[in-house]
Order: structure tokens, then C-alpha cells, then sequence
């Protein structure tokens, strides 16, 4: 049948037309069928049967309208005759139409139409990222770095006031040795120099530059090289040393 209808999907055959001419004794019993086998299955999808018992031979012409038959469903065509006698001139033609719901989508009123504007909700699991172990234990690890850090601050600041408190200890047993010492006016000047050595994001150049120097001449000239002792200057200057050593060490403690 591949040779006598189209290949095209969606075909209906919906009618045969067919004709022939009978050679035969009148007296002899016979009977021809046309017919196509059922090319999905067993038997024939079509067979339609001319008595000529009895007849003399002759020519027939018969055109039948059946119910649309897919094209899939029309296997190999014959002519059979059963008795005696003979056909010549046979043909077989086919009616057929193509099936404007073989594609569903061709026309909403076909069966299993499926509008393409329509979005089919599908329901989505929403997963909370937080219930993942991976990403818990990672926020716990940055929640501890961040105590630490905390911690670690917390320790230096109590570090330095300790330190702190050591200054003015010695400041206040330096007081008690010299006798002389401004015990209050130190005090002011340690924690002014500390608070400004914190404040600093860097150690000022001045700690560690160096500058050229050179040779001075002398231009006082005393008379017997010698200069006077002043004991109540010699105080206060060990006094503004051992100070200034202090607050350097505190500097570069760790």
C-alpha cells in the first residue's frame, strides 16, 4: 500500500472505488473479494465480496464509503477469486483525508488538547540553607573566630591597664625615694603619653629615625672646665628617665 496511498502521517482512508470485468460460465458458482489485510493485526481491515454464481461474466463498478480508517491500519491489497472463472481489468481506488486532529495541537477542538499558554504549577520544596550541616558548622566557626577575637582584644586591653597600673606604682615609690617628684603632674603625663601611643596605628618615625649629626664646637668656655652639681636637677631628670624607659617597653610589650 506504500506504493498506491501517500506516506504522510494522519492519512484516513474513508472510501474504496473499485472495478473489473468477470470472464465465466454462467452455470459455474463464483465469488470474488476485495480485500486489504490489516497490517496492525490479523484479518482484514476491509473485504468486500461479489457473488457471480449463476451469472454470466460481466463488468462491475462499486464505490463504498467506510467509517476513516488510519493509514497505518491498510496492509497488502488483493483480488481473490473462489470458484471458476477469471477477472481482468481490475482497479482499486482509494478515498482518503487527512486527519486535522493527528496532531492535537493543530486545533484546540482536537482531543488532548493542551493549551501552551497554561503553566502547569509544580509545588517546589524550599530548602532552608541553614538547616544544612556544612553550612551550620561554617557559620559556628566564624561565630567562634569572632569570640576569640573578642576575647583576644579583651585580654590586651586588660594587659595594658596593667601594665599601666605597674607605671604608676613605680612612679609613686619613685616619689616616696626622691621626695621631690610631682607625683600628681607624672601621673597626668603617663596616661596623656599613653593614650597617645594607642591612638597611633603605627610607631611615629621618631622612635627609630636617625638624624645626621656632626661636630659642635663648645661656645661656653668655663674657667676651671668644671660646672657646678645640681642635685635637685639630677633628681628630676632620673625621675623623666625612668618614666620615658617605661612608657617605651610598654610600647613594644606584646
Amino acid at each position: 500500500m506504500r506504493n498506491v496511498l501517500p506516506s504522510q502521517a494522519g492519512l484516513l482512508v474513508s472510501g474504496v472505488y473499485y472495478t473489473y470485468t468477470t470472464q465465466k460460465d454462467p452455470e459455474s458458482d463464483m465469488l470474488v473479494h476485495v480485500q486489504n489485510e490489516n497490517a496492525r493485526g490479523t484479518g482484514y481491515i476491509f473485504r468486500e465480496t461479489d457473488d457471480w454464481s449463476g451469472l454470466s461474466g460481466n463488468t462491475i463498478s462499486k464505490s463504498l464509503d467506510i467509517a476513516p480508517i488510519d493509514i497505518s491500519y491498510w496492509g497488502r491489497g488483493s483480488i481473490e477469486v473462489e470458484g471458476e472463472g477469471t477477472v481482468t481489468d481490475a482497479s482499486v481506488i482509494y478515498g482518503y483525508q487527512f486527519d486535522p486532529c493527528f496532531d492535537p495541537q493543530s486545533n484546540p477542538n482536537c482531543p488532548g488538547y493542551q493549551d501552551p499558554f497554561v503553566i502547569e504549577l509544580t509545588e517546589v520544596e524550599v530548602v532552608d540553607p541553614l538547616d544544612d550541616n556544612l553550612v551550620q558548622d561554617e557559620l559556628d566557626r566564624k561565630s567562634n573566630l569572632k569570640s576569640q577575637e573578642e576575647d583576644e582584644k579583651e585580654r590586651s586591653r586588660k594587659e595594658k591597664l596593667e601594665k599601666l597600673e605597674k607605671v604608676d606604682k613605680q612612679l609613686e615609690d619613685l616619689e616616696v625615694l626622691l621626695g621631690t617628684i610631682n607625683t600628681t603632674e607624672l601621673k597626668a603625663m603617663a596616661v596623656l603619653r599613653h593614650t597617645q601611643l594607642q591612638n597611633l596605628a603605627t610607631i611615629p618615625t621618631s622612635y627609630y629615625g636617625s638624624i645626621d649629626g656632626g661636630t659642635y664646637p663648645e661656645a661656653l668656655v668655663l674657667k676651671d672646665g668644671k660646672l657646678p652639681s645640681n642635685r635637685r636637677g639630677l633628681r628630676q631628670g632620673m625621675a623623666q628617665q625612668l618614666l620615658h624607659q617605661e612608657l617605651v617597653n610598654l610600647q613594644y610589650a606584646k
